[in-house]
């Protein structure tokens, strides 16, 4: 019985990866691909019964770009993605460098919380968080009315989800609680890789702790960072459940839409399932103009 020949060993991992590549393309190019056909067609609820659709070429797009409300809501979803994307790194980052300095059973139960606080279902969490900042029955307005010396002056029956600055503002704590025990678990890993005589030597030559962690801990874990900062750019701007649910309970529509809840409006709300579309094609290429910075940064270190 012949030897296999060098080529056919070497040909023989890709083709073993030919069905996982397949099955990636079929899940996530078939969608892909209807999105983009559908942005190019004039798709309602008369389609949805049957109708031939209409090809209409790059009117949907011409649509969008003509609409001033869609700007807002677009100057809205990157500001609410960049200011919860660098909470989250810094609430994360902070939680870790705590969890190195905590003894073996603290450290243990704050993982523990962490993990049940990422596992929670996002649905079952909102209606936890609804309560809290319920207008009647809210624990955080019976709290603030109930501080001392009148410090938290009266919140008696206050809507925090009537006025957008406070929608957003709880909308940011919820999304930042959930997002934090990624960034806190993935950040305290890469901190367990850098080498303890780095940061003895730094501090042999005089260095600061803050000076330890600028230029020895940030370098070393930078790759890392990076990946983690592009996931929550990724995840920031699109995400949906969280405002929408916040909207249900209270919020004004047109005042707290991001661009996941204004596709959805667009689309199965107003049955424009064509520039509903456009928007998601709008909101992809918005999502690769955020991240091609970090991206050109990964790549740099990666030559480097």
């Amino acid at each position: 019985m012949g030897r296999p020949s060098k080529h056919r060993a070497g040909a023989l991992p890709y083709g073993l990866l030919v069905p996982t590549i397949l099955a990636l393309c079929l899940a996530l190019g078939y969608p892909l691909l209807r999105q983009v056909v559908l942005s190019f067609q004039e798709f309602g609820l008369a389609q949805q019964f049957g109708k031939p659709p209409t090809w209409i070429g790059l009117e949907n797009y011409r649509e969008l770009v003509t609409d001033g409300y869609l700007w807002k809501v677009v100057a809205r979803s990157v500001a609410f993605c960049l200011v919860n994307a660098a909470l989250t790194i810094v609430v994360g980052v902070g939680i870790a460098l705590l969890m190195q300095r905590m003894s073996k059973p603290i450290r243990i139960a704050v993982q523990s919380g962490l993990l049940l606080a990422w596992a929670m279902p996002v649905v079952a969490a909102m209606t936890v968080w609804q309560f809290l900042f319920d207008t009647q029955y809210g624990i955080v307005n019976w709290l603030l009315t109930h501080l001392p010396f009148g410090w938290g002056g009266d919140f008696t029956g206050h809507g925090w989800l009537l006025h957008s600055w406070s929608f957003f503002m709880v909308a940011t704590i919820v999304v930042v609680w959930m997002s934090v025990p990624f960034v806190a678990f993935t950040s305290y890993a890469a901190l367990t890789q850098v080498p303890a005589e780095l940061t003895e030597a730094a501090e042999i030559d005089g260095a600061s702790s803050s000076q330890r962690f600028r230029h020895v801990v940030v370098p070393t874990i930078r790759p890392v960072l990076l990946v983690v900062l592009l996931l929550q750019v990724i995840w920031d701007l699109r995400v949906f459940t969280q405002i929408y649910t916040l909207q249900k309970a209270g919020g004004v529509t047109r005042d707290t839409n991001l661009l996941g809840t204004y596709i959805y409006r667009q689309g199965v709300g107003g049955g424009h399932f064509g520039t509903a579309s456009a928007a998601a094609m709008f909101m992809l290429a918005l999502a690769i103009v955020l991240t091609a910075p970090y991206i050109r940064l990964m790549l740099k270190q990666e030559e480097s």
